[in-house]
């Protein structure tokens, strides 16, 4: 395989885990506070994370597309692969949980892109309108933020993964 296609696959994949994991952790330590802190729990609120999310979501499917294909790559030139569930070294465990954790992060990115954000937008656009009781919305905007922190965490295993597995 050509050199200069490893090295752009390299390439491609940092950056586009730069841009998921940089969005999931900008949202979570960033984006929820900051803007439940200058705006309230109000319609305003909801409605700047939903903008926020509606930007952030073709990032994040490019790149979970990206991630997985230049990973894909990556994993048939390196020199510890065995083959397909070989376990015959640390590298290929800790490739294995590696992978686990980020199929969470991509089952969570989905259903939130899915499911969770256009119930939400439709909740907020109801109660910018008066329409809408606010437990269904509140647990909504807190079911997003908790799963949210929970991708912070995953982004982080897999991090740590990712260097355990290059240090191998």
């Amino acid at each position: 395989m050509s050199d200069w296609l490893v090295v752009a696959s390299y390439f491609l994949h940092f950056v586009a885990t730069v841009v998921w994991v940089g969005g999931i952790v900008l949202m979570a330590i960033v984006g929820y506070p900051g803007l439940r802190r200058a705006l309230g729990l109000g319609p305003q609120t909801g409605a700047a994370i939903a903008e926020l999310q509606r930007r952030l979501a073709p990032l994040y499917l490019l790149s979970l597309i990206t991630l997985g294909l230049t990973g894909l790559l990556q994993m048939s030139v390196n020199s510890y692969y065995e083959g397909f569930l070989v376990f015959g070294n640390l590298w290929s465990i800790v490739i294995l949980l590696k992978h686990i954790a980020f199929l969470i992060m991509s089952a969570i990115t989905a259903y939130s892109i899915g499911s969770l954000s256009p119930a939400l937008n439709r909740l907020t656009l109801l109660e910018t309108k008066g329409k809408a009781g606010g437990g269904e919305l509140s647990a909504l905007r807190n079911r997003e933020e908790r799963l949210n922190q929970l991708n912070v965490a995953c982004a982080l295993i897999v991090l740590l993964f990712t260097a355990i597995a290059r240090s191998v």
